[in-house]
C-alpha cells in the first residue's frame, strides 16, 4: 500500500463529510481500494444507526428527567399548597367560633390564592407558566378587590379593578405576547397587539371611573386629557414602529408629535374647564406656543435627519 493506514485515518472524517480537497479524496479512494481494514472503517463511519441511537437515548434521558423535574415541581407545589392550607383553616375556624361568621376569612383566603398564583400555579401547571401564573394572579387580585368592597359594602369596586387591571397589562403585556398561547395568534403584530391591550384598558378604566363620579362632569375633561394622550402615545409608536427612517428623524417626528398633542391637550383642557365652568370662562393659561414651538424643534431635528439620510445613502450610491 502507498499510504500509511494512520494517515488515512485521519482523512476519512474529512472524506465522510467531503469537505476535503480533490488530491486528498483520491488519496482515500485509492487507499480504500486496497486496505480492508481502513474500508470497514470507513462503511463504521458511514453506519447512521449509532448516530441515530445516540440521538434515542439522548431523548430518553432528557424525557426522564423532564418527568423527574415536573413530579419534584408537583410535589414541591402539594407541600407548599398544604402549608397555606393552614392558616385558611385557622382562620376559618376562628372566624366561627366568635360568632362573626363567614366574613373576614374570605378576605384571608383571597389574600392566600394571591400568594398562591405566583408561587404554587408555577410549580403545578405544566406549560404555558407564565401566561397562567400572571393571568391567575390577576384574577386572583380582581377577587381580592371584590371581597373587600362587598365587605366594605363600598361602591369602588370597578374603579380599583379597572385601574388595576390597566396597571397589570402596562407590566405584564410585554412578556405575554412574547409567550404561549398569546404568541401563536398575535405572531408578528407583538407591538399593535401590546398598544391594544394598554388603550381598551385604559379606555376601560376612565369609563369606570367616570361612572363613579358621574360621567356628566367627568367626560369632558376626561375626554379632553385623555384622548390626545392617547393619540400621543400610537404617534409615537407608528412613529418608531413602521416608519423606515432614521434615528435622528424619527426622534424628531416624535418631538413634532407631541408637541403638537401636547398644545391640543392643552386647548381641549382649557375648553373643557370652561364648559364646566359655571362663569364659562377659564383663567388658566394656554400653552399653546411653547408646544408650537417644541413642534417646530421637532421638525428642525426630521429635518436634519432627512438631510442626513439623504446624503449618507447618496455617498453609498457613489462608493458603489
Amino acid at each position: 500500500m502507498k499510504y500509511n493506514c494512520d494517515l488515512i485515518s485521519d482523512l476519512l472524517p474529512l472524506y465522510k463529510d467531503d469537505i476535503c480537497s480533490e488530491a486528498s479524496k483520491k488519496i482515500v479512494e485509492e487507499h480504500l481500494t486496497e486496505c480492508p481494514a481502513c474500508k470497514k472503517i470507513f462503511a463504521d463511519m458511514s453506519d447512521v444507526t449509532i448516530d441515530e441511537k445516540i440521538v434515542k437515548e439522548k431523548n430518553e434521558v432528557i424525557k426522564t428527567q423532564a418527568k423527574l423535574f415536573k413530579r419534584k415541581s408537583v410535589f414541591a407545589g402539594s407541600i407548599i399548597a398544604l402549608i397555606f392550607s393552614i392558616p385558611i383553616l385557622v382562620c376559618l375556624i376562628v372566624n366561627l367560633a366568635t360568632g362573626h361568621g363567614l366574613t373576614w376569612f374570605f378576605i384571608v383566603l383571597a389574600g392566600i390564592l394571591v400568594a398562591a398564583s405566583l408561587i404554587i400555579v408555577p410549580l403545578m401547571v405544566p406549560e404555558n407558566k407564565m401566561f397562567t401564573t400572571m393571568a391567575s394572579f390577576t384574577a386572583s387580585v380582581l377577587l381580592l378587590l371584590g371581597i373587600i368592597c362587598i365587605y366594605t359594602r363600598g361602591s369602588w369596586f370597578l374603579v380599583a379593578a379597572s385601574s388595576t387591571l390597566f396597571g397589570l397589562t402596562m407590566l405584564f403585556a410585554p412578556f405575554i405576547v412574547y409567550r404561549r398561547p398569546v404568541n401563536d395568534y398575535v405572531k408578528k403584530y407583538k407591538g399593535l397587539a401590546i398598544m391594544c391591550a394598554y388603550t381598551i384598558t385604559f379606555v376601560f378604566m376612565m369609563f369606570c371611573i367616570g361612572l363613579f363620579v358621574g360621567l356628566k362632569a367627568f367626560a369632558p375633561m376626561a375626554f379632553a386629557i385623555a384622548m390626545p394622550l392617547v393619540g400621543m402615545g400610537w404617534a409615537i409608536f407608528a412613529i418608531v414602529r413602521y416608519l423606515r427612517f432614521n434615528a435622528c428623524a424619527k426622534t424628531g417626528l416624535c418631538i413634532t408629535a407631541v408637541g403638537i398633542l401636547s398644545g391640543v391637550l392643552s386647548q381641549l383642557a382649557n375648553m373643557s374647564a370652561a364648559a364646566t365652568s359655571n362663569t364659562g370662562v377659564s383663567y388658566s393659561t394656554s400653552s399653546l406656543p411653547l408646544m408650537l414651538s417644541i413642534g417646530g424643534v421637532g421638525i428642525l431635528i426630521a429635518g436634519i435627519g432627512f438631510l442626513y439620510g439623504m446624503f449618507k445613502g447618496g455617498k453609498k450610491n457613489v462608493n458603489k
